[in-house]
């Protein structure tokens, strides 16, 4: 589909290349489903582990094979861009996607049958189903994102609903609210340290995210003065969202199926916050005079135009321009020259992460080099800093 635009006479053409791929992250949630299809045909407990292979190897390698794509809509389109619907359903159908996978996971997780499955699932297939769920909750967390930045109040509960599965719905608050104030700053629990290991990572997004989100909302109803102990505060109404969905599934199948609800939780979190450990890991924006921080500009973000992993996460890895535009829709997000570029896609660097040698060996010099060398205009680690002074010169 050609999209056009007349401005001042000229009438400008672009066609979305990507545009029929873009369902490819709409069918994600079938990952489980495709799992009992792979049982049915090799009698395999391994294929139950089909998830976390799906995103660590296969996306990976489709990185590697179908390349880059570092093409731009003119300025003249992006508004009939972010106007076209079929866009927005794209993302609307994950959400009934998700729910009705993870009824349909929780029902095997319960010890039901299907055909193929004459016996309930050993407690082995039972975790790779877990893992294969959390795979697919993970992305649908950046599904949230992509719909909890909108304008329109239905999206925005359309987030909510798509947060439900890890029960991390603090998240539609805290990055909206927390993160793209604080982005690239020692005081954001959601941008990774120069130094610091996603392990160290971790602890420390998850806790500090959860504290800010409750801060915001506690900030928010003391200025209207009231009790922020209220179904109106978005933390409390996000996590109802959870204990709505967890208390139906396991009333449903089981209370038997908690500890793995719990583990597709943690993996889709952990997947979650992988993501953002690499988005900004060393990248600080300046102070200036007045003591506050400079602008956020393209080049406090990471970014990566590899068509496999953009397609997965609605162009995620256009991270400057997301930052940029917070509102502006996956498919009308640009690429900036001058941003810094990841050496693959988002899903080969959490493999990269996993192993903190090879990750800092691969990425602490892009990080120095991208500041020439001044290792004062890092947001380091403060544990790391006697080392790195070291390795790269004294901090100023």
């Amino acid at each position: 589909m050609t999209i056009e635009a007349t401005v001042d006479g000229t009438t400008v053409q672009w066609r979305d290349r990507k545009r029929y791929l873009w369902i490819i992250g709409a069918i994600v949630p079938l990952i489980p489903v495709s799992m009992w299809g792979l049982h049915v045909l090799t009698g395999s407990t391994v294929v139950w582990y089909f998830g976390p292979f799906f995103l660590f190897v296969i996306v990976p390698l489709a990185d590697l094979v179908a390349g880059r794509d570092g093409e731009n809509p003119p300025d003249e389109v992006l508004e009939q861009l972010e106007d076209d619907r079929y866009y927005r359903w794209v993302t609307y159908l994950f959400i009934p996607a998700q729910i009705g996978g993870l009824i349909w996971g929780s029902y095997l997780l319960g010890g039901g049958t299907l055909p193929g499955i004459d016996e309930p699932l050993s407690v082995a297939a039972r975790i790779g189903l877990a893992l294969g769920l959390g795979m697919v909750a993970g992305i649908g967390i950046n599904t949230a994102h992509e719909l909890g930045h909108k304008k329109e109040e239905y999206e925005r509960w359309f987030a909510r609903a798509a947060l439900a599965q890890t029960f991390y719905g603090h998240f539609f608050i805290e990055h909206n609210r927390g993160h793209h104030v604080r982005v690239a700053t020692p005081e954001d629990p959601a941008s990774g340290r120069l130094g610091e290991t996603v392990w160290e990572f971790m602890p420390r997004t998850v806790v500090g995210s959860l504290k800010s989100a409750w801060s915001l909302e506690k900030k928010r109803f003391g200025r209207l003065k009231t009790s922020h102990w209220s179904l109106k505060n978005d933390v409390l109404n996000a996590w109802a969202f959870s204990v709505v969905l967890w208390g139906g599934l396991m009333i449903a199948f089981g209370w038997q199926i908690f500890p793995y609800l719990v583990l597709q939780a943690v993996a889709g979190i952990w997947l979650l916050e992988s993501v953002n450990y690499l988005e900004h890991y060393g990248m600080k924006r300046q102070r200036l005079e007045s003591g506050r921080y400079e602008r956020v500009n393209p080049s406090h973000s990471w970014n990566s135009n590899n068509i496999g992993t953009n397609v997965l996460l609605y162009h995620l890895q256009r991270h400057s321009d997301h930052h940029a535009n917070p509102t502006r829709r996956y498919q009308a997000l640009r690429d900036f020259k001058e941003a810094p570029v990841l050496p693959t896609g988002y899903a080969g660097m959490i493999v990269l992460s996993w192993v903190p040698q090879v990750w800092r060996r691969i990425m602490d010099d892009k990080v120095v080099r991208h500041y020439d060398g001044d290792l004062s205009r890092t947001n380091l680690h403060p544990r790391t800093a006697a080392a790195y002074e070291r390795r790269y010169g004294k901090v100023a």
